[in-house]
């Protein structure tokens, strides 16, 4: 197998730039989505059905992107079109979304409205934001991928906080944080908007600036006998030649996008409860609750920045795996009981560090485990499912069990907390050499 040489820093960082971009989409639909529909007049026992989109469009639009990536080249190379057009396809969707209230249709209409431009969002910020992950699992060889999959935590981020405190900086700006009932305020729908501008620039420099290898070129570099565009895909096979980590990290990931889920879900609701005293979206202060929940989500990516610094120096690394885990369900557990929303910055760091480790560990972990295995997009497409499964079964049971915890939106971050927990039990099942040093 030839060995694929070093690549410059720039490289590195021009293959991930763009993920800056599609991350400040992500982050906008993460932080809004909840108080979005709950503005258009949604019951809190309802919010977490609105959920299921997201994850259920990634199950279904990443396998389907890393099969037809695989098996594509042109001019542009294989996996930048798929970038490109998702991206395209997320700035058009992204001007829509947050005005489903404002065109004067019946709430059930704009729900309806709000429900097809999600749906179309969540499919387009998919299809954009999986060839990053495979351009590095393409490009880079062993060595460095620590270092691109770091690159790439760093700038997912940054565009998560960039994205998360839009709206309370155009609070701050004098841009009105209220309107009309059903209609979703400026701040939000200005935050998206300026949101699709970056995202469609820093797509164009990474497309301008990265150039993939051909298919015959890759095969020589990753040990291949036969190009990919020549090779038929049997998923079914795929799956049960997997390498064990797959699985085991996979165990991992599911109480960890179910414990986030929740927490994107309710953080808005949680909070309004607890420190603003309202439950109902009309009132200015569940409005400056939901300017509040972008602050803490950009408290959080600081948190998992900081973190991320700290990880390398753990040795053991299904230790540290864990320790992240286990400090972010502390700090779930903690929020019912904080009321001032300042001192709410101490639990969000610490759910950072749970994130830090979710976005360092289980790709290249399985990215590793892969070398040799080829069909490199189609692999971390199908394990896009151990993001996307946990997110889609905790949206279908997040009514009953709101129900079930008293209908307070608070103790969700309580179940939040446990499910993390259990993730960090789940990490000394994980099999793997990769595992043993950071």
């Amino acid at each position: 197998m030839k060995k694929r040489p070093d690549l410059p820093f720039m490289k590195l960082w021009n293959i991930s730039f763009g993920f800056f971009g599609v991350q400040i989409a992500y982050a906008l639909q993460s932080a809004n989505i909840s108080r979005i529909f709950a503005t258009l007049g949604a019951d809190p026992h309802q919010l977490s059905y609105f959920w299921i989109l997201p994850p259920l469009m990634g199950i279904i639009v990443q396998p389907i992107i890393g099969t037809l990536s695989d098996k594509t080249w042109c001019r542009f190379g294989r996996r930048i079109p798929y970038l490109f057009i998702g991206a395209a396809i997320a700035v058009l969707v992204m001007c829509l979304l947050p005005n489903s209230g404002s065109f004067g249709m019946a709430v059930s209409t704009a729900m309806v409205f709000g429900l097809c431009a999600l749906m179309f969002l969540d499919t387009s910020i998919n299809m954009a934001m999986q060839p990053f992950k495979m351009l590095v699992g393409d490009m880079v060889n062993e060595k460095q991928k620590a270092l691109a999959y770091s690159i790439q935590s760093f700038l997912c981020n940054a565009g998560s906080l960039v994205g998360y405190v839009f709206p309370f900086l155009f609070t701050l700006l004098g841009i009105s944080n209220i309107a009309a009932k059903g209609v979703v305020p400026d701040t939000v729908i200005y935050s998206f908007y300026i949101g699709a501008a970056i995202l469609i620039l820093c797509v164009i420099y990474t497309t301008l600036k990265v150039k993939e290898m051909p298919p015959a070129e890759y095969a020589q570099y990753h040990g291949l006998k036969t190009n990919l565009d020549e090779e038929k895909v049997n998923v079914i096979k795929l799956l049960k030649n997997a390498p064990r980590a797959f699985w085991t990290v996979g165990l991992v990931q599911f109480f960890c996008w179910a414990a986030f889920m929740y927490m994107w879900t309710y953080t808005n609701g949680a909070i309004a409860e607890t420190c603003w005293q309202t439950t109902d979206p009309t009132t200015a202060g569940y409005q400056a609750a939901g300017n509040w929940v972008g602050v803490l989500f950009a408290v959080q990516a600081v948190g998992s920045v900081i973190w991320a610094i700290v990880l390398p120096n753990i040795t053991d690394r299904k230790l540290a795996y864990s320790i992240s885990l286990s400090i972010g369900a502390v700090g779930f557990c903690m929020i019912p009981f904080v009321s001032d929303q300042y001192m709410l910055f101490i639990p969000y760091v610490m759910i950072g560090c749970a994130w830090a480790a979710m976005l360092a560990m289980p790709f290249a972990i399985v990215t590793n485990a892969l070398e040799g295995y080829g069909h490199m997009g189609v692999y971390l497409g199908l394990f896009n499912g151990t993001i996307c499964i946990p997110q889609i079964v905790a949206a279908a049971c997040g009514g009953a069990i709101l129900s079930a915890v008293g209908s307070f939106q608070y103790n969700m971050m309580v179940v939040a907390g446990v499910s993390l927990i259990i993730g960090a039990i789940c990490v000394f099942f994980v099999k793997d050499k990769t595992l043993q040093k950071m």
